[in-house]
C-alpha cells in the first residue's frame, strides 16, 4: 500500500513537472525560462530513473544514463542564473559545461554501475561536479546579487536543488535508507514550484491588465526606448525617472514600465544603471580620467550619490570601481 501512494506521489510529481516544462517553453522570454525548462528535464531524467529502477530492473548503461543526469542540471542551473541576471545568451564556450556529461553517456556501455569502487568512484565524481556547480551558484548569490529583484526567486530554485542533491548524497554514502525518498522531496518541491511560477505570472498579467501591449508595438516602443538612451545619452541626466522618458516618447509612464518589465525582463532603475555602468567603465579606462575621482565620475555618469555607484557597479562588475580601474 505504501509503496503504491509513492509510486502515485511520484508520478504525479514528474507529469507536473512535464507540464511545467511546457509552460516554461511556451513563454514568450525564452533566454531564462529555457535553461530552467532543461534544468527540470535534466531533475525529470534523474528522479524518472530513481522510480523505474526502484520498481523495475533497469540495464546497466540505461542506469548509468539516467545518473549522468546530474551533469546536466548544475550547468543548466549556472546557466539560468547567468540569463536572468546578466541577460547573458548561449554561446559557444558555453558547449564546455556539457564536457563531461556527453563524455560519460558516449561511454556509458564500458562504465559499471555497481558496489565495486569503479562504480562508486564514478558516482562519486558527478556528485562532485554537481557540488562545485551548486558552490559557484551560492557563491553567485551571496556575492554578485545584493539588490537583485529576482534574487529570492532564483535562491529558491538553488536551495531545492540543493536539497535534492543533499538527500541523494545521503542515499548515496547510506545515511538515508529510502532510495526513492529524493524522487518523493521532488515531487513536492515541484508543485512548490509550479504554485510560485504560476503565482508570479498570474501577478504579473493582473498587474498589466487594463493596458494590454501587442508584441510589435513593445518591441517598437523599446527599440525607441533604446535610441533615445543610446544617441541622447538621457541616462546622464541625475533627474532621469520614468515619467519624463515616457513623457519624451509620447507614451504613459505604466505603458513604459510594461515594455521594460516584459521585454528588457528588468525594472526602470536596472535599465538605466546598465548604461550608467557602461559609461563609468570607460571612462575609468581612459587615461585621461586617469586622475579624475571616483565620485567626479559617479556624477559625471548620472549617478545621484556615490553610495548607489559603488553598489551598482559592484553588482555588475563583482569589482568596486577602483578596483576596476586598476585591472584595466
Amino acid at each position: 500500500m505504501f509503496e503504491n501512494v509513492v509510486l502515485v506521489l511520484c508520478c504525479l510529481g514528474i507529469a507536473q513537472a512535464l507540464f511545467l516544462c511546457a509552460y516554461l517553453f511556451s513563454l514568450r522570454d525564452k533566454r531564462g525560462n529555457i535553461f530552467l525548462a532543461l534544468l527540470l528535464v535534466a531533475l525529470i531524467l534523474q528522479i524518472g530513473k530513481s522510480v523505474i529502477d526502484n520498481y523495475s530492473s533497469l540495464p546497466t548503461w540505461l542506469r548509468v544514463v539516467g545518473i549522468s543526469s546530474k551533469l546536466l542540471a548544475g550547468p543548466f542551473l549556472w546557466l539560468y542564473g547567468q540569463a536572468l541576471f546578466e541577460k547573458r545568451d548561449f554561446t559557444r564556450r558555453d558547449y564546455r559545461h556539457f564536457i563531461p556529461f556527453a563524455l560519460f553517456v558516449s561511454l556509458c556501455w564500458a562504465i559499471p554501475n555497481g558496489a565495486d569502487p569503479l562504480s562508486l568512484l564514478f558516482a562519486s565524481l558527478i556528485f562532485l561536479h554537481m557540488a562545485i556547480y551548486l558552490g559557484a551558484c551560492w557563491h553567485y548569490i551571496v556575492t554578485r546579487l545584493q539588490d537583485a529583484r529576482l534574487k529570492p526567486w532564483y535562491r529558491n530554485i538553488v536551495t531545492g536543488v540543493t536539497i535534492i542533491w543533499a538527500l541523494y548524497a545521503c542515499i548515496f554514502t547510506g545515511i538515508i535508507p529510502v532510495y526513492v525518498l529524493g524522487a518523493v522531496f521532488f515531487s513536492f518541491l515541484i508543485y512548490l514550484f509550479s504554485f510560485l511560477l504560476l503565482k508570479r505570472h498570474v501577478f504579473a498579467l493582473e498587474k498589466y491588465s487594463s493596458s494590454p501591449i501587442s508584441q510589435n508595438t513593445s518591441k517598437q516602443l523599446l527599440q525607441q526606448v533604446k535610441e533615445l538612451f543610446e544617441t541622447k545619452h538621457v541616462y546622464l541626466e541625475s533627474t532621469i525617472s520614468l515619467k519624463t522618458i515616457a513623457t519624451r516618447l509620447s507614451t504613459s509612464p505604466r505603458e513604459l514600465s510594461q515594455v521594460i518589465n516584459e521585454a528588457a525582463q528588468m525594472n526602470f532603475s536596472e535599465f538605466v544603471n546598465q548604461y550608467r555602468i557602461a559609461k563609468a567603465k570607460e571612462l575609468l579606462a581612459d587615461p585621461q580620467y586617469g586622475q579624475e575621482k571616483i565620485e567626479t565620475i559617479a556624477y559625471d555618469c548620472g549617478f545621484g550619490t556615490v553610495t548607489s555607484f559603488n553598489i551598482a557597479f559592484k553588482a555588475a562588475t563583482q569589482m568596486t570601481p577602483s578596483q576596476y580601474r586598476k585591472s584595466v
